[in-house]
């Protein structure tokens, strides 16, 4: 606390204060699929704006509970704390960029920037542990995202063999975390001066690796959520100071407050609405003359079936490019770079796999398309109970009509699918998610 009063001067006080109060949980609307009159009408708390993000708000009930509702599932919405969303909101990624989440996991950054790119252009999403990056995948399939690759590689694998490939980069570095000491005790526990001094050492390497992927007049944002001096504003100092290719630009936000030393990036604290938050926006303002060669399939692929099984389920496929690895198929987004060597976890939209002689559909389709992309859904009330039923995994009772594969919805938002026969649903949701 001391050097806290050291950095904040007159604004301790109401550091302090700010400690007595409990942190407050957000959530964040998912544009792909969801709208906010949806949300506003069938969720049982009461949510108010956020400062961080025009699509984030605070959820004012304390004891609110969020994992269990059924437009969860449905990936009508990310839970988030809201200031956590500001490093993209200062990312200002744009429909068809390219854009690289170089420190990804859990993935609420990540939803964010596809949120935002609107299912045009290309997000990477990249987490080096393992057992996070499935994480990672997981909530890019819940939120419906069409047009992601996630992979599990080491930033400066990944960064080198992907130079000047990236319109915008987003480091939300591993930190120190002091900002989530209201809500993590164990990042109280963790935290040492040594732990700073490491962070700050591995936020060096992260960044160095970052600016390889960044293209001429590309953008790099680099955030974290501690308020240490030595891993925000001195790293970013001593960044440029290795990287005459960037300059720092302002961050074009009113939220928060200048950074210390460093007026063009921003520092948010607990009295500013949120947990703590260090951002800074950088350009390249050099050439980057590298950039890597575009994907294209080692062979010609016999892709019939898996046609045929998109246009039993779909009206009209967007456009898309069929590849099979193993028994997996998978819909490729445009505009992909070679992948090899470089952990991907996966591209684009899982279609389905394959079985003998046909091809069973993936849960991950029917969260990336749209109802009325569909020729079969059926769309039921956030508390009917036959809902509930099949976010169970239990057959449910059908209109006598539908044959076939049919998309699940809540609220019109698509949250899975079953195949209709005789008046019943068999349910494909996955086990793994039957935690209704």
């Amino acid at each position: 606390m001391n050097k806290m009063e050291q950095l904040l001067q007159d604004d301790y006080p109401a550091f302090l204060e700010s400690y007595s109060r409990p942190s407050k949980k957000g959530i964040r609307l998912n544009p792909l699929k969801c709208t906010w009159d949806i949300l506003e009408d069938n969720l049982p708390f009461t949510l108010s704006p956020s400062p961080f993000s025009s699509l984030s708000y605070y959820i004012e009930e304390e004891e609110a509970k969020v994992g269990m509702l059924p437009l969860h599932h449905a990936g009508a919405f990310y839970s988030q704390e809201p200031s956590a969303a500001s490093a993209v909101t200062v990312l200002d990624p744009q429909p068809g960029e390219t854009v690289l989440d170089l420190c990804a996991a859990p993935g609420g950054k990540s939803t964010q920037i596809a949120g935002l790119l609107a299912g045009k252009g290309l997000l990477w999403s990249n987490e080096i542990v393992k057992n996070r990056a499935n994480i990672l995948l997981s909530n890019i399939e819940r939120l419906g995202v069409r047009n992601a690759v996630v992979s599990s590689c080491h930033p400066d694998v990944l960064c080198s063999k992907l130079a000047g490939f990236f319109d915008r980069v987003l480091v939300d570095a591993p930190c120190s975390g002091e900002g989530m000491f209201r809500r993590d005790e164990q990042a109280v526990a963790d935290w040492s001066l040594e732990h700073v001094k490491a962070c700050a050492v591995r936020q060096a390497a992260i960044l160095d690796s970052a600016a390889q992927a960044v293209k001429e007049n590309g953008i790099l944002v680099y955030s974290t959520c501690t308020f240490s001096k030595e891993e925000n504003e001195d790293t970013i100092s001593a960044f440029l100071e290795r990287h005459p290719e960037f300059e720092l630009i302002n961050s074009d936000v009113t939220f928060g407050r200048p950074g210390i030393g460093l007026e063009k990036t921003r520092r948010i604290y607990p009295m500013d609405g949120g947990d703590g938050h260090f951002v800074a926006k950088l350009r390249r303002v050099q050439e980057n003359p590298n950039h890597p060669k575009l994907f294209t399939p080692k062979q010609k692929q016999d892709v019939k079936l898996a046609e045929e099984l998109l246009n039993s389920i779909m009206k009209e496929p967007w456009e898309h490019e069929i590849l099979q690895v193993k028994e997996q198929f998978l819909l490729l987004p445009n505009g992909l770079p070679q992948l090899d060597g470089l952990g991907v976890l996966r591209a684009g939209v899982p279609l389905g796999e394959g079985k003998t002689n046909r091809i069973e559909p993936a849960h991950g389709l029917f969260m990336a398309v749209k109802p009325e992309e569909l020729h079969q859904v059926l769309s039921f009330a956030n508390d009917d109970p036959a809902l509930k039923q099949f976010l169970k995994g239990e057959e449910i009772a059908v209109p006598n009509h539908l044959k076939g594969f049919t998309g699940i919805a809540v609220e019109g938002v698509l949250t899975g699918f079953g195949k209709c026969s005789a008046g019943r649903l068999k349910n494909r949701y996955p086990k793994g998610l039957r935690n209704f």
